[in-house]
């Protein structure tokens, strides 16, 4: 994109209604953004009036608006409007010190004067479309536990595999952990400084991961007894800990009741239409055929749900509200959520909320989860860009810090601003390497990605025990059991940096503002009304020097103001 004839480049410019550019916060709160080429608008001005106004022509008042991200082809504009309009009619002024035009109804134009349909409009604040994020996400650290690698007593996981019968069905464990495991180690999660867990399945299933449900309501039997799993939300809850769940619902077992009934009568089974593309009479594969109906990839055992089918839809929907009424869980992770139909996941999102107001509902969804996030699908997405931007920058150095903070702005903009808060933040998880292991062992890497992943928007997870070190690439590795015993560095760093996030409200909830971005130098800042933070980081060789202006919270390779290879400082000026 390029300027033509000293007048702004309109190809550029971009606003959408009704989006994550222009959506209500809460009652009288509302955040309106504009994009536009980058360095080529001075200033934007942001005017706005009540449109049901009863007159002939609007009266409008201006807000100036604030350039909040830059990447490398767009400045992002951003305005925070509070009014007690419930509905708005805007238009945009924009600037560039030679030129002045303006911007309202996907047209330009060389006057503001129009006909009060024309302008854009935010029709009306309604209560039901507005995406409300429960208020405790912003002060969680989230531990994910791998069930049947965690722990099968205090401090204590021993390999203990085998088989369990539930009702006729073989139920597998590999490493043996239990859900009274994990409750049993409530205390060290709570030390570490988390305050919620994510569990992956534990339900009754028969692999040892556990997504290949054939019992949707009870606990495992390799797992140990629903009476475990009441103990441990209630002692969790009693500790502060919110306790979320795996939701597998794109697919079930094909041992599961529903599709053996259907290989036994094929289209004559009532759950026929329970399942997506089905022959008439479906068989289960020969080993090393590919499967004749639909799968999760193309694994026979796990044959795809037809979600949109209404009794399957409202079993499903049930599920979610019996583990909240029966248990009283904090929320729900929904595995492999960009494949169900959208129509189940508002379904599903309306009866959890119903259950519990405050409920979190987090889509898995390793690619740009926009389309769900929009108030009535879910409230975040496991944000496995930020993993693998991370990646790029930390552990790869293949981008710089420039690149960096490009990705970075596309994290920030891409959604609504309160969604923004409640996105998972991980660098690792039961599907990927251990981000050590990306690292390539390298701790100075991690550390500075670490820092990052605590200081920045949205809720950071850790991945059972990687404060303990544990590598790996494979399944087998990254999933190893977990070693309590082991005594290792990094459990410092992380309680370190969770009691940074949640000592300091501005990291939690603060606005996040780029003040340095060049070569492998990279520093920004969170703040809020009460303190502003400021971190910098070194992902290079060469020194720097960082101008400390406030007092040091914490720091690494920093010596007389000079910022050394791989090092950082923190610092607070309220």
């Amino acid at each position: 994109m390029h300027r033509k004839d000293n007048v702004m480049n309109r190809s550029a410019i971009f606003h959408r209604p009704m989006s994550e550019y222009a959506h209500a916060m809460d009652e009288d709160r509302y955040i309106f953004r504009l994009r536009a080429e980058r360095d080529d608008v001075k200033t934007c001005t942001f005017y706005f009036a009540d449109r049901a106004e009863i007159s002939p022509v609007l009266h409008f008042s201006p807000l100036p608006m604030k350039k909040v991200r830059s990447d490398k082809y767009y400045d992002y504009f951003e305005v925070l409007l509070k009014t007690e309009f419930q509905r708005v009619a805007y238009y945009f002024e924009l600037e560039d010190g030679k030129e002045k035009i303006y911007y309202y109804g996907d047209c330009f134009s060389d006057s503001p004067e129009a006909d009060s349909f024309e302008y854009f409009q935010l029709p009306f604040n309604l209560r039901a479309d507005r995406l409300m994020i429960p208020e405790w996400v912003k002060n969680t650290v989230v531990y994910n536990i791998f069930p049947d690698s965690f722990a099968n007593g205090k401090r204590k996981m021993e390999p203990n595999g085998g088989c369990v019968e539930y009702k006729g069905e073989k139920c597998s464990s590999w490493r043996g952990g239990t859900i009274s495991g994990i409750r049993e180690n409530l205390d060290y999660i709570a030390e570490l400084g988390c305050n919620c867990i994510y569990l992956n399945p534990f339900m009754v299933a028969n692999s040892y991961h556990k997504y290949d449900l054939i019992d949707y309501l009870h606990v495992d039997p390799t797992r140990g007894t629903d009476d475990d799993f009441r103990d441990l939300v209630t002692e969790a809850h009693r500790m502060g800990i919110k306790v979320i769940i795996d939701g597998v619902f794109n697919h079930v077992s094909w041992r599961h009741p529903f599709f053996q009934d259907v290989l036994k009568k094929g289209k004559g089974s009532e759950y026929y239409e329970y399942f997506y593309d089905l022959p008439e009479n479906p068989k289960f594969p020969d080993m090393g055929e590919l499967p004749e109906y639909m799968c999760f990839a193309y694994v026979a055992d796990m044959p795809k749900t037809n979600t949109a089918n209404q009794r399957l839809k409202d079993y499903f929907c049930e599920v979610g509200a019996h583990w909240i009424r029966e248990y009283d869980i904090d929320g729900w992770r929904l595995d492999v959520a960009n494949e169900v139909d959208d129509a189940f996941l508002r379904a599903f999102r309306e009866t959890v909320k119903r259950e519990k107001k405050d409920a979190l509902v987090i889509g898995e969804v390793w690619e740009n989860a926009n389309h769900y996030i929009n108030g009535n699908m879910m409230d975040s997405a496991m944000n496995y860009d930020l993993r693998r931007f991370c990646g790029q920058f930390f552990a790869h150095e293949k981008i710089d810090a420039e690149e960096f903070d490009a990705r970075i702005t596309n994290l920030l903009m891409r959604n609504p601003k309160q969604a923004t808060f409640a996105q998972l933040n991980l660098l690792d998880s039961h599907d990927v390497s251990r981000f050590i292991t990306v690292c390539e062992e390298d701790r100075d890497r991690l550390e500075l990605a670490l820092l990052f992943q605590m200081t920045f928007v949205g809720m950071p997870c850790i991945f059972y025990g990687d404060e303990k070190g544990i590598s790996g690439q494979s399944e087998e590795e990254y999933r190893s059991p977990m070693d309590f015993n082991k005594v290792d560095p990094l459990e410092d760093i992380y309680k370190k940096f969770i009691s940074l996030r949640r000592d300091h409200s501005c990291i939690m909830d603060g606005e996040y503002e780029t003040i340095l971005a060049d070569g492998k130098a990279y520093g920004y800042r969170r703040s809020n009304d009460d303190e502003s933070i400021y971190i910098y980081m070194n992902n290079g060789d060469d020194p720097f020097r960082v101008p400390v202006n406030g007092h040091i919270l914490t720091s690494k390779n920093l010596k007389e103001g000079v910022l050394g290879k791989k090092g950082y400082v923190v610092w607070s000026a309220v």
